[in-house]
């Protein structure tokens, strides 16, 4: 009361003296001034308070309010942190719906999967909610959509009417023996990005004599026309393999190799049956009856399995002579063919399947034995120790090599769940280093992968496969930063 009444004092200019003072005194305990000094007070705080709603409102126009950036076809979802303006509600978010996101005004929360990308300004519109008559006040800060990555790729159609041209992507479904075979080929995006061809091919074909092949081939980016060298080697590999009498052979080479050979010389499979040592350099071809008299039983094992290769190495040998044949008629360098090249003919005999494969460059060949009980590379791999880099079916110095015969494998299984070839498109993305090849829990991460858990949500269904072919190519635009070679994969299951 004293402090009101000796402020209005000094707002009037009235001197304070002694008849003040006891003028002051007496006012005191004047009834009707205590009533108008409550009134005062009261005033005064609802002045204070109304002062206060809009300083709040003000510090939330100019808070430093950043909030993070979306990716454009990625979920996003953005809580506002309100809790130093526990007064502000915010009502709407202006201009969300250029994006194709929403606001929830109970939970001041952004979310949706926006559709674009795009750098603009959010309008908040808020209020305060002490106000009895709330006053709508907007708030503008900076949101950016970031682009998706893959839409800063191009995708410009290959010349089809260039020379040795071919389709930008490929795929195929169907028997394989007594299993079933899916492979698809997809150009990378730096193909797609400037316009330029798949160099990756694959070929598959059911043999006589109960025999199936599948071959995958990918053309170097260097190499001028290696698509159609990798086309060369792929299908005219598999053509080596269209003859009777060669399969019949190789049937009856099998037959000695598991039964007709002392079983004391035969390694149990799949763990001990690898790949053929270089003992076996001097490849030999002798009649099976003359091998099978070998004197002892590592000596009959040596030459029947020095037999089944000499049958693969010509094929591989006939591939590489088909290719110099080429770039000569054509008059380009044998080097604008340069591919890699591996393949896996395969046969079920009644002790097994007996897989054959072979590999140049840096393609890996696997099977998958049951739910991961176990997982094997098939195939010698050009990189690390062995080669240095990626060598290529075109290059004559590969056959005079000494490690020529560990490009070959002879392999049995009683069974298997998944035998995979891949070009490094797939390998460098999904698996990044050769020991990763035969992790068991890095292929259970790819498995699951194929089967839908990713970010695209993209799923091979290996028990409905209707549509396996188009989802496995589907699955092969899978976004992975800084790998944009082509992918080519064959899933034998």
């Amino acid at each position: 009361m004293e402090t009101i009444l000796k402020q209005l004092l000094d707002e009037f200019n009235v001197e304070q003296n002694k008849v003040v003072d006891n003028t002051l005194a007496k006012l005191m305990h004047n009834a009707k001034i205590n009533a108008l000094a409550r009134d005062i007070n009261s005033l005064k705080q609802q002045i204070i308070a109304i002062f206060q709603m809009y300083r709040e409102k003000e510090e939330f126009k100019e808070a430093q309010l950043v909030i993070t950036n979306a990716n454009a076809k990625k979920h996003y979802a953005y809580s506002f942190d309100l809790a130093q303006f526990p007064n502000i509600r915010i009502q709407q978010i202006k201009n969300l719906d250029k994006v194709g996101l929403t606001f929830d005004p109970e939970t001041s929360s952004i979310c949706g999967v926006p559709n674009m990308a795009l750098t603009m300004d959010l309008h908040l519109v808020f209020i305060n909610t002490l106000e009895e008559n709330p006053t709508e006040d907007i708030k503008i800060i900076p949101f950016i959509v970031n682009a998706d990555p893959k839409d800063l790729w191009l995708n410009k159609p290959s010349n089809q009417n260039d020379l040795y041209a071919k389709v930008d992507s490929d795929k195929y479904a169907g028997a394989f023996l007594d299993k079933r075979i899916v492979v698809a080929s997809q150009r990378g995006r730096s193909h797609a990005h400037e316009g330029s061809f798949r160099d990756d091919h694959f070929y598959v074909s059911a043999l006589p004599e109960a025999w199936a092949v599948v071959a995958v081939a990918d053309g170097a980016g260097s190499a001028k026309f290696s698509r159609q060298g990798s086309k060369i080697a792929t299908e005219y590999l598999v053509k080596t393999f269209d003859n009777e009498v060669l399969l019949h052979e190789l049937n009856d080479l099998c037959l000695a190799y598991y039964t007709t050979a002392p079983a004391e010389a035969v390694p149990p499979a799949p763990k001990d049956d690898q790949p053929v040592s270089a003992a076996t350099t001097n490849i030999v071809n002798e009649p099976i009856e003359e091998v099978v008299k070998a004197e002892t039983a590592e000596e009959c094992l040596l030459k029947v399995k020095s037999s089944i290769i000499n049958i693969l190495y010509k094929s591989v040998r006939d591939v590489h002579a088909k290719l110099v044949e080429f770039a000569k008629q054509e008059d380009i360098l044998l080097k604008d063919l340069n591919t890699t090249l591996i393949f896996a003919l395969v046969k079920k005999f009644d002790f097994g399947y007996v897989v054959l494969t072979f590999g140049v460059g840096d393609c890996p060949i696997n099977v998958v034995i049951g739910d991961l009980q176990e997982v094997h590379l098939l195939n010698l791999l050009d990189i690390g120790e062995f080669g240095g880099g990626t060598r290529f079916i075109t290059m004559p110095e590969i056959f005079s090599h000494s490690d020529m015969p560990l490009r070959f494998a002879i392999n049995r299984f009683d069974d298997f769940s998944k035998l995979m070839l891949m070009t490094d498109g797939i390998y460098d993305a999904k698996f990044i280093t050769e020991n990763k090849l035969e992790d068991k829990e890095r292929w259970n991460t790819f498995l699951q992968d194929l089967g839908g858990q990713n970010e695209d949500g993209a799923k091979v269904d290996f028990l409905t496969d209707e549509h396996i072919k188009d989802q496995l190519l589907t699955w092969l635009d899978f976004w992975s930063k800084g790998n944009h070679d082509d992918r080519t994969l064959a899933i034998i299951y």
